[in-house]
């Protein structure tokens, strides 16, 4: 990608492909960058908030992000392969106004990051201001920091895509050399044995494990509906490979900041334990943290803060305009997202206290995305990654009929995937003083959203594209994927182009 900072004119529409100059590596950026800041520690430090030992965390935080990160590394080819975002990309699975799902989870997920982004990294940013300078923590500073970093977040978001990864580049070194500073600041109270409070005999230790590699998992999931915000100015050409190991490696970074999470979280547990009683990670480690080390502490909150709320806020803005042409474009409509987030960010903070419930409702995230990407991509394999991008904007343009419009412009078979699977997740859902699924008590109160939604949604699509096979016309030259069957001239499903 060029260093051209020039506006951003396009929404969702079909991208030329003389207009993608982006790269894999960009890709790794904007997703680290979106990554690399305190509301992923935050994550990171809810194993030992929940009493698991530094070595037992760890290993959750670990098995949480492989499993995540496998599942949303292939959502990174329809970007690239549509044009678009990934909304759009889903009518070809779920129809025409099957889309809406997806724009349903992209404005769901860009609320809870953004309001986590600005929530932790201004209270980090007031404490150390507090701590360094003395300025005062007030509901009055509190709001001018907040303000302050949605403002910035905003304007970013509005400018467009280019001077979000412009930023996103300075954030992604800038912030990863302050995280490493700060392991080097904390690492003379840090105890590679502390031993939590829970142990393998304890009766609520595989609660508390599955429960944080749900939460280290929700890290990834939250992206599974924007990669296609930023693939879309990718080449078509770019091998498949080079897409999903740029996730890949991205995620993996994100160890820097979850490992500072966990780390220093253990410390708060030993000198500061009132703060994880509390649950108040940023509180706790402006507290513990060395003199010299506070300077830094704000720096990575202006930094991480203004990239994670980017990456959360830019694509629902983009697809808003998608969905209303005439009434929005892509700037219009992302200013008119941003201050319902801002107005979420208040309320929530000052209202109705949902600061500690937003982190862990960002653990639910994962039972509605994950039936909707095992749909998109078990799609994609069936298609053998056959679109038709034109198709996917009816939409847009409010063309009812066409290839993708199957059932009043539903996918029936996608629809019931997503709705069996997001309810059987949420069944079995276990968020520690947050939430509790009836079935979660079968498997002695685990946290099972996450793979149960994944499994389920895939099995009842499968199930119901061999049961009732989609028309041949979405198909291209190469045929369906081996595992569906063709439909037969008896077949309801093949009666109507349009099934």
């Amino acid at each position: 990608m060029s260093t051209d900072l020039s506006f951003e004119t396009h929404g969702a529409e079909h991208i030329p492909a003389a207009e993608r100059h982006a790269r894999p590596s960009d890709l790794f950026r904007l997703l680290f960058g979106g990554c690399n800041t305190f509301s992923t520690s935050v994550l990171g430090s809810f194993p030992v908030f929940l009493g698991l030992s530094l070595r037992d965390g760890a290993a959750a935080l670990l098995l949480g992000l492989l499993a995540g990160s496998l599942a949303l590394a292939p959502m990174s080819l329809f970007g690239p392969r549509n044009g678009t975002n990934d909304p759009v990309s889903s009518s070809a699975h779920f129809g025409v106004y099957g889309r809406l799902i997806g724009s349903f989870q992209l404005l769901l997920t860009a609320l809870v990051f953004f309001s986590l982004a600005v929530w932790s990294s201004g209270d980090a940013l007031v404490g150390g201001a507090h701590a360094l300078a003395g300025l005062p923590v007030t509901p009055l500073t509190l709001g001018l920091a907040y303000a302050l970093f949605a403002l910035v977040v905003v304007a970013i978001c509005i400018y467009g895509f280019r001077l979000m990864l412009w930023f996103n580049r300075i954030a992604v070194g800038a912030a990863s050399v302050l995280f490493l500073v700060a392991l080097f600041a904390f690492a003379p109270s840090f105890d590679r044995g502390y031993a939590g409070s829970l142990t393998h005999g304890d009766a609520g230790w595989w609660a508390a494990f599955v429960a944080s590699a749900t939460v280290a998992a929700s890290n990834p999931l939250s992206f599974a509906a924007t990669l296609g915000d930023w693939g879309r100015y990718i080449p078509e050409a770019t091998p498949r490979r080079r897409l999903m190991g740029a996730v890949l490696l991205a995620q993996a970074a994100t160890l820097l900041p979850l490992g500072f999470g966990l780390c220093t979280a253990s410390i708060l547990a030993v000198q500061a334990p009132q703060f994880v009683d509390s649950g108040d990670y940023i509180g706790g480690l402006i507290a513990i943290a060395p003199g010299w080390f506070l300077l830094p502490l704000c720096l990575i909150a202006v930094i991480g803060g203004v990239a994670t709320g980017t990456t959360a806020l830019y694509g629902t803005g983009l697809d808003v305009s998608n969905l209303f042409p005439r009434q929005f474009n892509r700037a219009r409509a992302t200013l008119l997202i941003g201050l319902l987030a801002v107005a979420v960010i208040f309320v929530g903070r000052f209202v109705l206290n949902l600061v500690e419930s937003v982190a862990a409702f960002a653990a639910l995230i994962g039972a509605f995305s994950c039936p909707w990407l095992a749909v998109m991509v078990i799609g994609y394999l069936t298609r053998r990654g056959h679109y038709l991008p034109a198709e996917l904007q009816a939409l847009s343009r409010r063309v009812k009929g066409g290839s993708y419009w199957f059932t009043g412009g539903w996918n029936l078979r996608a629809l019931a995937a997503w709705l069996v699977g997001s309810s059987l997740g949420l069944l079995f859902a276990q968020v520690p003083d947050r939430f509790t699924g009836p079935l979660s008590a079968w498997v002695g109160g685990l946290d099972l959203s996450a793979p149960v939604s994944l499994l389920a949604g895939a099995a009842v699509y499968l199930l119901l594209l061999w049961r009732f096979p989609e028309p041949e016309a979405l198909y291209g030259s190469e045929g369906r994927w081996p595992l569906t069957r063709a439909a037969s001239a008896r077949d309801p499903a093949s009666a109507s182009p349009l099934s």
